[in-house]
Parts: C-alpha cells; structure tokens; sequence
C-alpha cells in the first residue's frame, strides 16, 4: 500500500539523518545503494518478473570517484524533502532545474578557476532520483514527484473517483480518461469490464474507442502510445492484481513491438526494483506474431522487410529467459528466418472491419501467447 506524505517524509528525513549522524560522529559519510546494474538484475521463474538482486554499492564522500554522486544524492534529497514540507509536488524536470547551478573554486596549482556544474543533463538528475528509490523503499510517486504520464483508457465500464470527483470511463465520448502519475491516488468506485486489451499505438487505440469495440466487448482498452510509463503499468496491474481481469496485449508483429509486451508483463531492466508494483506477469500476447502473416493471409504489399537493426533485436530477445518458452522461440525463430515483419495496420488487408474480427478470434479462441 502507498504510503501516505508524512511517512514518506519521515523515511527521507531518517535517511538524510543516518548520514548527518556519521559525520557528527567523526565517521566517514557512506550511502549504501541497491545496485541496479544489468549483472544484478535477476529473472525469478516463479514471480515470472525481472527482480533486483542482493548486490549493493556503497558510495564514499571521501572517494574522488564516488564523491559527485554522493554530493548529487544529498542535493536531490534536500530538494524532495523540501518539496514534501512545502505541501508542492515538482516534476523531475523542475528537480534538475531547481538542482542545476555551477560551483566555481580556484586551483591554485595550474592557477586556474573550476567550473562543475551539479549535473549536466536530466539523466543525472533522474537516476539520483532512482537510487534514492531503492535506497530507502520509497517510489518517486509517493514521494508526490510528476514524470510525463502516456497513459489513456477507456470503456469498462470503470468508474473511478480522483479528488472526489467521480469520472466514467464510458462517457466520455471520442476522448479517454488520461491516467495520473500515481495511479494509486485512483480510487477504483465500480469496474465491469471482462479483460483489459492493452494496445501499443495510440491511432489504433482512438480507431477502437470511436469504433466501441470496449462497449461490444465489454472491456477496457489502454494505451501508453509506445514503450509504457510506469504509470501505464501500474494501472494495468492494479486492474489484474485487484480485480481479476485479464490483460491482452497488441503490438506490432516486430520484436521491438513483443518486447513492449514483455516489459507489461516481466518488467524492465531498468525498474527492475519496482516488479512487484510495475509488472503483470498473467499478461497475454495477443499478436501481431510473425505466424499471423501466414495464418491470416496478410498479403506481401503489406510485409515490410526487416532491417539489420530488427533482426539484431529477434536476437536479443531471444537471449532473455522471459522469451524462452516454445511458443516465443517459435515467433522470433520464424521472424529471422523469414526476415519479414508486420505492422497492425497491415490487418486491413482484409477490410477495414477486420482488425475487431481477429482481435475476437484471438482472445476467444485462447490463440495468444502467454
């Protein structure tokens, strides 16, 4: 459960006061942070999810290498903790801004001024933000802190209440409830749907809404417009997690397309810390798959060649153990040898009112991958 803005503040404030304590007490200051490299990133079989391991980084103020780090974590965490007491709640991208100035010291040796700036690009500032993340439990939305939000859905019916405003899902006519940065600030009033069809592209997700495949189907369509935001995902997996509903997944038939699936479904590398909160492991592929070409008579005018950066990623993917499964080996193994992908779009090459039939025959007839 999230927690609220006061025990949030409290664990900052004890973090923050574990290091002062050192320093006062003569000790070398040291942050002691989950490693959240490739090497300590870890599959668990039986959760299905990428999970971080037990791996540690211990970050010195005395070490020349470590010390900009350390100074970047303790600036950040004023700033949040700031932000918390003043009841406001920053965008990341007001927190580089907000942390950005240039220090200036005279080395005397080459008598010389130094300019160091506190971090240069917003990728700094992010990834602070995410060791304080895994250094003391607390994610960045209960730390009230905003990131762009992709996240859109509609149907149902679902009837959710935010800031005791209460929104239905169902009419809201050719538009779709944006979803907010915590989506745990939802409260879920009503849901009915019968499964969540999560789509990679925001043109087939508006083609659906306006078309009221969720009203003939009684579902819940979601999309993040491409690779999903954690809000997106978490969503998604409060709708399977506290609810039950099923969730299918439709990408593009190329394997950048099944890996936006996978990362719905097992996490990704880089939030590996954030699994259990982020990832649906009873998450379904739908399609497109490399099979489909040919099981549903797509033409070739509609194939598109794959390039050398495609058939590089087939192989990637078939490098992870998430993709190990007959089936998956089965699709990526195809797909390089024929070297053909294929976009959704690509279904209209048996009419416009196809893409609802396949979808129909896909979900109902348990022809998707798991």
């Amino acid at each position: 459960m999230a927690k609220n803005r006061d025990e949030v503040l409290k664990v900052l404030e004890d973090w923050g006061s574990s290091i002062t304590n050192m320093i006062l007490n003569n000790e070398e200051p040291i942050l002691e942070i989950p490693s959240r490299t490739l090497s300590n990133t870890i599959w668990d079989p039986k959760k299905k999810m990428l999970v971080l391991g037990p791996e540690k980084l211990r970050r010195k103020f005395l070490d020349l290498k470590e010390s900009k780090r350390f100074m970047q974590t303790m600036l950040m965490l004023r700033l949040i903790v700031q932000a918390i007491r003043e009841g406001v709640y920053p965008t990341i991208r007001d927190l580089y801004y907000n942390g950005k100035h240039t220090m200036e010291f005279k080395a005397d040796i080459i008598n010389k001024v130094i300019r160091e700036n506190t971090w240069d690009e917003q990728s700094e500032s992010n990834a602070v933000i995410e060791d304080i993340e895994v250094a003391t439990g607390i994610l960045r939305e209960e730390m009230g802190l905003s990131a762009d939000v992709k996240g859109k859905v509609v149907g149902g019916p679902i009837i959710v209440r935010s800031k005791g405003f209460e929104i239905d899902a169902t009419k809201l006519g050719d538009t779709a409830l944006s979803l907010p940065p915590n989506p745990d600030d939802l409260e879920i009033v009503k849901v009915e749907a019968n499964y969540v069809l999560v789509i990679e592209k925001d043109a087939i997700f508006q083609r659906l809404n306006r078309e009221g495949f969720w009203n003939k189907e009684s579902c819940l369509l979601v999309t993040a417009k491409g690779m999903p935001d954690r809000a997106t995902r978490r969503f998604v997996r409060r709708l399977n997690e506290e609810y039950g509903l099923p969730v299918y997944v439709l990408t593009d038939g190329d394997p950048y397309g099944w890996y936006i699936y996978s990362v719905y479904k097992s996490g990704s590398i880089k939030l590996s810390y954030e699994s259990d909160r982020l990832a649906t492991p009873e998450a379904k592929f739908v399609g497109v798959t490399a099979t489909d070409i040919r099981a549903y008579k797509i033409s070739d005018e509609y194939v598109i060649k794959a390039t050398d950066r495609d058939l590089k990623r087939a192989q990637e993917l078939l490098r992870y153990p998430w993709f190990q499964s007959d089936h998956w080996k089965k699709e990526i193994e195809l797909f390089l040898r024929t070297k053909k992908k294929v976009e959704i779009e690509a279904l209209s090459t048996h009419g416009l009112k196809f893409l609802h039939d396949y979808l129909t025959d896909k979900i109902h007839g348990n022809k998707f991958i798991d």
